[in-house]
């Protein structure tokens, strides 16, 4: 086992004869004279080859992505040839003898043309496109990560327990993935989509502090941040408030950066609403980093005599929109087109792109708010070369399209500063969320959280003790208090519209457990992978895991799923059908 990896090599090695392996990155043979670099997992090593050297004779049996043994005495580079873009970059080995340890056959893709290469022939092959150092330092950075949370809970007393993975299905959240069971005939286990219940019921048994870095499951559709598979860093604690566990979790993220990033971050993260969320970033993980907030200008078109305007009122539509500084012209008539398209998709019945000229506005839809002129350019506090961007619909599509739309304008007029590291708690959720295809309540996070209830409220509008952790626009976790009586939760299922023969079904063995003393707690799981993607600087979660499923969740590395003997379906009392 090597005692320096040799993309460590230093001054400290000079004049010592080492034995370095690793490999082959790249050849540069002189004739008279050659290079190797040598690559291991911590970066590159010049070796120098004399041509009187005794292994200077192998050179030309070697290739690319060999794995080599060069024993020689390490020497400090003259001050010109110094490669400060490595960390090695003082000093280089003097070959005396080379030896092949494996040979390499010609690479499906060269590692430094990585970009010109499908990423399906990647994932293929991602022991090779793991060699690269951005893919190397993606891993190491998630190890960084993972060993930080677990040193900063354990500092806090945690215990690190884990539980099962094969569980009970259960009806609420995402689809669960079902593993047949060959003892039990027809019977299925199910993966867990969160060990939600369980560490719920290690409050129960009375441990007080758990933690674990655990594997989750669910088959939904996928998205660049989103895995069938993931890792979430799962915690939960008896006797707190909701003020201890965001102060708990800020204090280990702070922790993480400072350790990843060198960055010591002093203030406190910022907090506001779900409410104020949606309605001044149309998101409920709205990125922070940049303005272009939406304004609600509903309550300046209630006089306007237009039919347009009326009607869109009369349906209990909303005039909303957002400002582009100096964007007049920064769009064509082919972008907006499009961005029209996609505020439909959204629900919105009319979009609007209007433009801020002596004044004045001038565009679609200009002379329809012909007599809110000044109102609109006072509410925006917009400036001539503005560009207003606007849509009517129900108040929620309103917000979400435009927040859809915020980000793919600052994304084109780059206006989002990326060296930011932007935290954001959202608190004071919804409790329940209709469903339309349903026609029913269900949970915003899920059933086991602890609503707020007040006198005269409707069973649309009851809070909850839930908040989520949000960085860059990206939900990185999420939690609450939760129910820990009986009685509430019960009435919680019932709210969402289960049947007590259903909630014994399903919950029955953690309903009894309510009964035997459980203590008041709440929790937060934090997404493992998305934190380590923002982290990296990545836009794709799978650039984060070693080996990930692609955007279909296939794995085309083991060529999995695939079909199975017959006999193992056999075993299982499984019978296929076309």
């Amino acid at each position: 086992m090597k005692e320096v990896f040799i993309g460590n090599y230093g001054l400290e090695q000079v004049g010592q004869k080492m034995t370095a392996t690793g490999w082959v990155a790249n050849i540069r043979n002189h004739g008279k004279l050659a290079f190797i670099e040598l690559r291991d997992r911590e970066g590159l090593l010049q070796v120098f080859v004399a041509g009187d050297s005794p292994a200077f004779a192998g050179i030309d049996h070697l290739h690319k992505e060999d794995v080599i043994s060069v024993t020689g005495e390490v020497v400090k580079r003259e001050s010109r040839f110094v490669n400060k873009a490595i960390k090695s970059g003082q000093v280089e080995l003097r070959a005396e003898a080379i030896q092949i340890l494996a040979n390499s056959k010609s690479l499906p893709f060269e590692l430094d043309q990585h970009a010109h290469t499908g990423e399906d022939l990647r994932q293929k092959y991602r022991y090779l496109d793991l060699r690269r150092s951005k893919m190397t330092e993606n891993l190491k950075l998630r190890h960084q990560v993972t060993s930080t949370i677990r040193d900063y809970l354990n500092g806090k007393d945690f215990m690190e327990v884990e539980t099962p993975y094969l569980t009970k299905s259960t009806p609420e959240g995402a689809r669960d993935f079902l593993v047949p069971s060959r003892v039990f005939k027809n019977q299925f286990y199910a993966l867990p989509q969160s060990p939600q219940m369980l560490k719920q019921l290690l409050m129960g048994a009375g441990l007080e502090r758990y933690y674990q870095v655990v594997r989750c499951f669910r088959d939904e559709d996928l998205r660049g941040d989103r895995q069938p598979e993931f890792t979430q860093v799962d915690m939960e604690m008896s006797f707190v408030s909701e003020e201890d566990i965001r102060r708990l979790v800020e204090g280990m993220l702070k922790a993480v950066v400072k350790k990843t990033h060198g960055l010591e971050l002093t203030e406190a993260f910022s907090t506001i609403s779900y409410e104020e969320a949606m309605s001044r970033f149309g998101s409920d993980k709205p990125d922070t980093r940049f303005g272009l907030e939406l304004n609600s200008l509903t309550d300046l078109c209630q006089a306007n005599e237009s039919l347009l305007i009326k009607k869109a009122l009369d349906n209990q539509e909303e005039v909303m929109g957002i400002c582009v500084p100096n964007a007049a012209n920064a769009f064509t008539k082919k972008q907006l087109s499009h961005f029209y398209q996609e505020m439909k998709g959204f629900g919105a019945s009319r979009f609007a792109s209007v433009t801020v000229k002596a004044g004045g506005l001038q565009g679609d839809l200009a002379s329809t708010f012909e007599t809110e002129v000044a109102a609109f350019i006072e509410r925006f506090k917009a400036q001539d070369g503005d560009l207003l961007l606007l849509v009517i619909a129900k108040k929620r599509q309103a917000q979400e399209a435009l927040g859809y739309l915020r980000l793919e304008v600052a994304k084109h007029l780059d206006l989002i500063d990326q060296s930011l590291l932007n935290f954001l708690w959202v608190v004071d959720w919804p409790l329940l969320e209709w469903n339309e295809d349903q026609n029913r309540y269900q949970a915003m996070h899920h059933p086991f959280t602890q609503g707020i209830f007040e006198d005269g409220e409707e069973t649309g509008q009851f809070r909850s003790h839930a908040y989520d952790i949000v960085l860059n626009g990206y939900e990185i976790g999420g939690g609450s208090l939760r129910i820990h009586d009986r009685k509430a939760q019960e009435a919680m299922f019932e709210l969402l519209g289960m049947s007590r023969e259903d909630y014994e079904r399903d919950f029955g063995f953690f309903l009894e457990a309510l009964e035997y003393g459980f203590p008041p707690h709440g929790g937060l799981a934090l997404g493992l992978d998305r934190l380590v993607m923002i982290l990296a600087g990545e836009e794709n979660i799978r650039q984060v895991i070693a080996f990930p499923k692609n955007g279909t969740g296939f794995d085309p590395m083991l060529e999995s799923p695939s079909l199975v003997d017959q006999r193992q379906l056999k075993d299982l009392h499984l019978e296929l059908k076309n």
